[in-house]
């Protein structure tokens, strides 16, 4: 069995390499950043699938969260496990830092022709503990999981079957995410029936999703193979 290989650049390739990283890297904070803003919000939305419009009880921080996955797909594709583990870690720090500056806001009262009163603003920003615990634990584990996930593929099929490793890691990664976020927020508060809705509505949800951005991670990966020339299994060193 094969082992995925770095290779080193030079000159403009390399610069384009680093930059194309930064760029995924913010990308991938920022949507992290915005579901965690503004998960408290629950949405019904409607899918036509298999025939039928089915309606999907979920978080609009759901929405943006399959972004997360695919650019770590495509970081740990091409950059690699260590440099995608940075991002995730990275990702983690900013979260909190972010959510530490809403905390802040919170506790220095409106005056009084403020565009935004106290209660508002912590309607919308001030989360409770369960869903910093739910973000956070859900975070951590999905992340990782899809990264190890990934590469174990990756080691597998020698850098081959990009559509099986950037599917299953997701599948397997989004419904450990649902489970823990639903199950903190709502343990002791809702039913069982209506715990066990919101999880397979919001795994079925990222399935759908994941399903699709394999469409992309394959246009994605033949522009990187064709722009610096990247072989089965090989990542950049930067």
């Amino acid at each position: 069995m094969k082992t995925e290989s770095q290779i080193s650049l030079k000159g403009k390739k390399q610069e384009l390499a680093r930059k194309i990283f930064l760029f995924l890297a913010s990308l991938f904070i920022a949507a992290l950043v915005t579901c965690n803003i503004i998960a408290n919000k629950f949405v019904a939305v409607d899918i036509w699938l298999f025939g039928y419009i089915k309606t999907f009880t979920i978080s609009v921080g759901v929405l943006p969260y399959p972004i997360t996955f695919l650019i770590t797909d495509i970081l740990s594709e091409v950059y690699g496990k260590r440099r995608t583990a940075e991002v995730v870690f990275s990702g983690f720090g900013v979260s909190i830092f972010v959510m530490f500056l809403l905390w802040l806001g919170h506790i220095f009262p409106a005056i009084p022709n403020s565009p935004v009163n106290d209660y508002n603003y912590d309607v919308v920003f001030q989360n409770s503990w369960r869903v910093i615990l739910a973000s956070m634990a859900a975070y951590l584990s999905a992340q990782f999981l899809d990264v190890k996930l990934f590469h174990f593929f990756k080691r597998k099929t020698d850098g081959k079957k990009l559509w099986l490793r950037n599917n299953f890691s997701t599948i397997t990664s989004q419904l450990v995410d649902t489970t823990l976020v639903v199950l903190v927020l709502f343990i002791g508060t809702l039913g069982w029936q209506t715990l066990g809705q919101y999880i397979l509505d919001g795994w079925l949800f990222k399935i759908i999703f994941a399903a699709i951005d394999t469409i992309f991670i394959y246009a994605i990966m033949w522009w990187f193979k064709k722009t610096f020339g990247l072989k089965p299994g090989q990542e950049i060193r930067i």
